[in-house]
């Protein structure tokens, strides 16, 4: 069983993979300015725009992450039916989650703050 587990992993992911062809053409341009005049658009968002949605984007996925942990840790009370170590394990799951949720607002409110006055001070 191990042994296909192992072959599946190896198969799967060459099944996926792209396929490389080499072109003897004379037509493949290689440079930006061939890119744009063959009507390929290139993106011509501000740095600090995108970087700020990279972090709104992680924050986001860390956030859901720490609402999960505290819908776990409920989830763990209510069907411990009254047993000490899974009642106190999801109090534990709700409190990393709860500091966890506290983190992410905390780490989004300072990167607003220093994305906005970088946003003001390099205009």
């Amino acid at each position: 069983m191990n042994r296909l587990f192992i072959l599946a992993l190896l198969i799967i992911p060459a099944l996926f993979a792209p396929r490389v062809t080499f072109a003897d053409n004379a037509d493949i341009y290689y440079g930006i300015n061939d890119l744009v005049q063959q009507g390929v658009r290139l993106g011509s968002k501000d740095l600090r725009t995108t970087i700020a949605g990279i972090i709104n984007v992680i924050l986001g996925f860390l956030g859901v992450i720490a609402v999960v942990a505290v819908i776990y840790g409920g989830f763990q009370i209510m069907t411990s039916q009254g047993q000490a170590d899974k009642n106190s394990s999801g109090r534990a799951a709700i409190i990393a989650g709860v500091i966890g949720l506290a983190i992410v607002l905390s780490a989004y409110a300072i990167s607003s703050f220093v994305l906005g006055e970088l946003y003001n001070g390099t205009r």
